[in-house]
């Protein structure tokens, strides 16, 4: 996005602005401070360019339930960047990992100002329309501004090769039509007391596919794909395509400039298969996809050593939800585009061997079994095995006479069993 003209990002649009809500109910002196004067630096003393940000946002004014909530969202709080400074670090690091956020992450948080009504700081700020306020901020100035590298291109189309996702290709939806209001100012879950989140993906799954779409839902369809999967495979899995990961980000301040900067030591597409690292009753999942995150043990090696003393302790192939959805992909047109296809799943051999400690959690060790082997698969006896759920106690050592489990079933889960063992009665 090109940056605006120093004059377009201060100029106010005086017509408009006086004839919209908060321009025929408030001066700007009631919101930026200042004083009333045709002298600039008499006009400018004690001006406050945000009044938004803060716990003393003037926008509370008139928007309380809003503004109670949204000081605590993630979008003001960049809670979701300590949760994971905070496990991978020791507290006597956080010193240095403080001036490190103060550098490069701070500036990333949002106000209410810098949704609606101007573009955010790391494209250069700038009023969006002369100041007037958009009740839904434009999805390319605001939204993809912020979350352009990853979000934005695949959403959008922009990685060379791959085409955007189907709700925006083909139903022209923008970032709010999923992510209502109620979430990026800050949801309050039914069983919480507050808004406050300590992470992206921590909670209820919001929004969830089954959402707008709950007759995709395990047991609701007539897809046997959604029947037979359920809960095991978050529907990223069969309905996304190749998207971007990242190595190795490392943070300085430039010894000519003293400005902060970063850099990435690769960007590249990937498509992995992993297991759940983040299960829970409301990401239930067996399977969701992950994808690379630009972090390594010395990314903030400028401001001390062994800053991420527990790096291990999360994993470097994280967690994604890519939003570049498709109804047909390779890995649903078949069976065999999973069953068959080991190139899709994050095995060891993909990994990094100084990460395979962070990933021992979402490293693959078993491929799903192939077609054949799930139809030429023994059947089981009803009457031993109806509502069985602890297979392997019998069936590992041979007890009362069950079958023992031949070699290549070492190590498998109990609730795979009847991904390729049908009870038949």
């Amino acid at each position: 996005m090109a940056p605006l003209e120093p004059w377009e990002k201060v100029l106010v649009d005086g017509e408009k602005f006086l004839q919209s809500v908060h321009g025929e109910n408030k001066t700007c002196i009631d919101c930026h401070g200042g004083m009333q004067s045709p002298d600039k630096a008499t006009a400018h003393t004690n001006l406050n360019p945000d009044p938004s940000t803060g716990e003393n946002s003037v926008c509370s004014a008139c928007h309380a339930e809003v503004s109670s909530v949204f000081s605590s969202s993630l979008h003001a709080t960049q809670e979701g960047y300590w949760t994971v400074l905070d496990a991978r670090s020791a507290p006597e690091s956080h010193a240095q990992l403080e001036t490190m956020f103060g550098n490069h992450c701070a500036s990333c948080h949002t106000t209410c100002g810098s949704c609606h009504i101007s573009q955010p700081k790391n494209v250069g700020g700038g009023l969006f329309s002369g100041h007037v306020f958009e009740k839904s901020p434009p999805m390319t100035r605001s939204c993809t501004a912020c979350h352009g590298s990853r979000v934005g291109n695949e959403f959008l189309g922009k990685n060379e090769g791959f085409p955007g996702d189907v709700h925006f290709r083909e139903a022209r939806m923008s970032c709010i039509k999923c992510h209502e209001a109620v979430e990026l100012h800050g949801a309050v879950d039914d069983a919480a007391e507050s808004s406050e989140s300590p992470h992206r993906y921590a909670g209820e799954e919001m929004p969830a596919c089954i959402n707008c779409h709950p007759e995709a839902g395990p047991g609701q369809t007539d897809n046997m794909m959604h029947n037979a999967h359920g809960d095991r495979l978050s529907c990223q899995v069969c309905h996304s395509i190749t998207y971007t990961s990242c190595d190795g980000c490392h943070v300085a301040v430039s010894e000519t400039s003293g400005n902060p900067f970063f850099e990435t030591e690769a960007t590249y597409p990937t498509f992995f298969i992993g297991r759940n690292p983040r299960q829970s009753e409301t990401r239930p999942y067996d399977y969701v996809l992950v994808r690379h995150v630009p972090v390594s043990p010395d990314s903030f090696a400028f401001y001390g050593e062994n800053l991420l003393s527990n790096f291990d302790a999360l994993p470097t192939w994280a967690y994604t939800t890519p939003h570049n959805i498709q109804l047909k992909t390779p890995q649903n047109a078949s069976c065999e585009g999973c069953h068959a296809n080991v190139e899709i799943f994050l095995t060891a051999d993909k990994v990094k061997e100084s990460e395979l400690a962070a990933n021992a959690g979402v490293i693959v060790e078993f491929m799903p079994p192939t077609m054949d082997q799930i139809f030429n698969a023994p059947t089981m006896t009803p009457r031993l095995h109806e509502g069985a759920t602890q297979c392997r106690l019998c069936h590992d050592r041979g007890v009362a006479d069950a079958p023992p489990n031949p070699p290549d079933h070492a190590g498998r889960e109990d609730w795979g069993c009847l991904t390729c063992h049908k009870v038949v009665k």
